[in-house]
């Protein structure tokens, strides 16, 4: 008998769910709701969620915004932009149900390891280009979560001089060049315009100046794919999220397998779609670890 999962992935501006199959598939309408500014408030939108539909699934499966510890019940420390007093919410008090926990970039790589663009390749790293930057690590066919369950963090340092603050606190962290908001910075460092916007950009990007804007942002994206291959040697690094549409996956991958010292890999866009977060969480919840 099929086994599901209740899905629900947490970001900091929206809350979605929906119930996914063994196969990765999903079987339901796909819930958007308006992440709530208050932690008590997430909680009951959480728990009304789960109450609709715990009846008809196995467990409930969260991709959340946060590192998540390896017992994958709880956060570990601050989320950034959502509610304070998130990290410390119950999850396991949910439901009756099995509650299984993961962070949203390392469900997403799940995904893409067992239904998508990394399918059949045991080693890859993903990276999630948005707003900022998510990370996943897939090792021997292993999710790879470090000693506490906080790897793939993208703050890696790009430089030394201290030149661009970075949402983590730090300064001039891989994320701080390679995300939207890096693009966006890079664009008023070359531009001299600080209203500029990455839609600017993008929308002008065959004009000499854009051209140049979006290189710069992609080369910076290749230093930091370069790293990550001589530090892991993957199959593959798979490109998700909303920026990935905008670099130029060939040009990635030739120019990085010039520069590394470990052995040839492939840069690949993601293929398990927008909601390869929940069907990530899913998979794992429900112990999927080779495709049907």
């Amino acid at each position: 008998m099929t086994k599901h999962a209740l899905a629900i992935d947490v970001g900091g501006t929206k809350i979605y769910n929906t119930i996914v199959n063994e196969k990765g598939e999903i079987i339901a309408e796909v819930e958007k709701h308006s992440t709530p500014k208050t932690f008590n408030e997430i909680k009951a939108l959480f728990e009304e969620i789960i109450s609709k539909y715990e009846r008809q699934v196995d467990v409930i499966a969260f991709a959340t915004c946060g590192a998540v510890n390896n017992s994958n019940d709880g956060i570990l420390g601050s989320t950034g932009n959502i509610a304070k007093g998130y990290p410390s919410m119950d999850f396991k008090s949910l439901s009756k149900k099995r509650v299984f926990v993961e962070n949203d970039a390392n469900a997403a790589a799940w995904a893409e390891h067992i239904i998508g663009a990394s399918k059949g390749m045991p080693y890859s790293v993903v990276l999630t280009l948005g707003t900022g930057v998510g990370g996943g690590i897939i090792l021997d066919d292993k999710l790879y979560k470090g000693k506490n369950g906080a790897a793939g963090e993208m703050h890696f340092k790009m430089r030394t001089d201290k030149h661009r603050k970075c949402t983590c606190g730090s300064y001039d962290c891989f994320e701080a060049y390679a995300s939207g908001t890096g693009l966006k910075k890079t664009a008023a460092e070359i531009s001299g315009d600080s209203e500029i916007t990455t839609y600017d950009v993008i929308e002008n990007k065959d004009r000499p100046l854009m051209k140049k804007i979006l290189e710069t942002w992609q080369n910076d994206i290749l230093e930091g794919i370069i790293g990550l291959a001589n530090i892991f040697d993957p199959d593959c690094v798979v490109l998700s999220g909303s920026m990935a549409e905008f670099v130029d996956i060939e040009y990635l991958e030739a120019q990085a397998n010039k520069e590394i010292v470990t052995t040839p890999f492939k840069v690949v866009k993601a293929s398990a779609g927008n909601y390869s977060g929940m069907i990530g969480a899913a998979l794992l919840a429900l112990g999927v670890k080779e495709s049907g």
